[in-house]
């Protein structure tokens, strides 16, 4: 019998585009400040420069790369640049990015313990580790009543947090016969907006989440927060759940984790709290005080791939209770019976989450850890950290300018005196030039610019840098 056609890429192949590829990536790092951080096309520009049709017949590998340089590099927005200082950062690393790639080539769907044991186990494991490393409660670790799971993003992670909460409430029966309106949420005015598509997703209703007013700084008022939830108690309805916020988007308000955990505690509410990009902080003990009161939260989440230099995505999510998590989330159709599953003894994160299918994406936390080591994780981000403030502390100096909210860590919000016409000025013509990127928010009603010090590979010049075209675009802007 003749020999089966095969197209596949062989072993050989794959070891010398494999090469090519980790050449290029290495390439775009080693040169990533040459481009402009915003890309400049034009909208419909990428798929103008792409063919109609796909190819009927296989391409060479080169071709590929060659194209990716000349059709898909003019429409990246380099995160990764070092002058990259919009929204948060989304970083990553040498040891992440090659944890990723091992995880793409063992090819693993974790859904079950039994679909790879050691998928499971790893990530278990990991996630003990960063209850000790962040300084979080025992109750979330494994060999508790509680335990953590990678998610994807901070936004699935509240979902699940708020399932877990409806069905606690009402005793799951909400998972059987559907919501009957009267169950509240309650989260900031800050509070990222991922909340309020949960509460549409898990049939709350964007009516049913309460948006709590915030003090001068920008975090949650506690008073008032106990006041609408007797409120609501008051009106025949069910409060029951709340996310607080250990650094909001906006402008990094901390919300006060002890005196809403108390709220929360006296009225049986689930406390979630996110600390999406902050809580990489809590690796270094100093900042630990933000989240004091942690020790009440019902759920916990914070990205990794935000400022801990492990590539999108991984989000790491605890539980207090994971009994009421998995009862929640859990589904056992007779194709995914297992012995395993059946004995009790292993955890199947497939009833962790939304989704059945799972990547292997703690390797590359593992890699990301055991390259850096706590003190090498603690190091860079107390340099982010230092950094930030020297900017806070530069814009306090020049009259020109004024902080709009307080600096806890490394996002600094702040704007020109000379309105909100100036300051969008201000970002317009710095975005445009590719020298760094900004993005903006609006606070007490102002335009407001925010500068965020996170990317993995800042450093002082290219802060000092960011602050002198500022002034710059400043002076220009200012003059009309």
């Amino acid at each position: 019998m003749a020999d089966e056609k095969s197209l596949h890429m062989t072993p050989d192949e794959f070891r010398r585009h494999g090469h090519a590829v980790v050449d290029w990536i290495a390439d775009y790092h080693a040169r990533i400040e040459s481009f402009p951080v915003l890309s400049q096309v034009k909208p419909g520009q990428i798929r103008a420069a792409l063919p109609a049709n796909p190819p009927a017949r296989g391409e060479p590998f080169e071709a590929l790369l060659k194209d990716v340089e000349r059709v898909i590099l003019p429409g990246i927005t380099h995160w990764q640049s070092p002058n990259f200082f919009a929204y948060f950062p989304c970083n990553a690393s040498g040891p992440g990015i090659l944890g990723d790639l091992l995880s793409s080539g063992l090819g693993v769907q974790g859904m079950l313990w039994s679909t790879s044991p050691a998928c499971t186990e790893l990530e278990t494991h990991v996630m003990d580790w960063l209850v000790a490393m962040l300084g979080l409660p025992e109750r979330f670790l494994s060999s508790n009543t509680g335990g953590g799971v990678i998610q994807d993003t901070a936004s699935s992670a509240a979902l699940c947090a708020l399932l877990a909460a409806r069905e606690r409430a009402t005793n799951y029966v909400s998972n059987k016969k559907g919501c009957d309106g009267r169950l509240i949420a309650y989260a900031s005015t800050q509070t990222h907006s991922s909340l309020e598509k949960a509460a549409m997703i898990a049939g709350i209703g964007v009516d049913n989440l309460r948006l709590i007013e915030v003090e001068q700084n920008l975090a949650m008022r506690p008073d008032e927060l106990a006041r609408q939830v007797n409120v609501d108690r008051r009106a025949g309805l069910t409060p029951f759940f709340v996310c607080a916020t250990v650094g909001t988007t906006s402008s990094n308000a901390m919300d006060p984790i002890s005196a809403i955990g108390e709220v929360c505690r006296q009225h049986n509410l689930w406390l979630h709290v996110d600390a999406a990009m902050s809580g990489t902080a809590m690796l270094c003990p100093e900042f630990r005080h933000l989240q004091s009161g942690v020790e009440l939260a019902d759920s916990y989440n914070f990205n990794p791939h935000k400022w801990m230099f492990t590539n999108f995505d991984c989000n790491c999510f605890w539980v207090a209770d994971r009994k009421a998590l998995i009862q929640t989330l859990s589904i056992l159709p007779e194709y995914l019976r297992n012995q395993a599953t059946e004995s009790g003894a292993v955890i199947d994160y497939r009833d962790w989450h939304i989704q059945l299918g799972r990547r292997f994406r703690s390797l590359k936390l593992w890699f990301v850890i055991r390259h850096y080591g706590v003190e090498g994780l603690q190091h860079h981000i107390r340099q982010h950290l230092q950094l930030a403030q020297e900017f806070a502390e530069w814009v306090r100096k020049d009259e020109r300018f004024e902080l709009a909210a307080p600096v806890p860590l490394n996002l600094v919000c702040f704007r020109h005196k000379g309105g909100d016409a100036v300051n969008q000025t201000i970002l317009d013509r710095l975005n445009r030039s590719g020298d760094l990127f900004l993005t903006h928010t609006r606070l007490n009603g102002k335009l407001t610019l925010r500068l965020c010090v996170g990317q993995t590979n800042t450093q002082a010049r290219h802060v000092e840098n960011a602050w002198n075209r500022i002034q710059q675009e400043g002076e220009k802007a200012a003059a009309g």
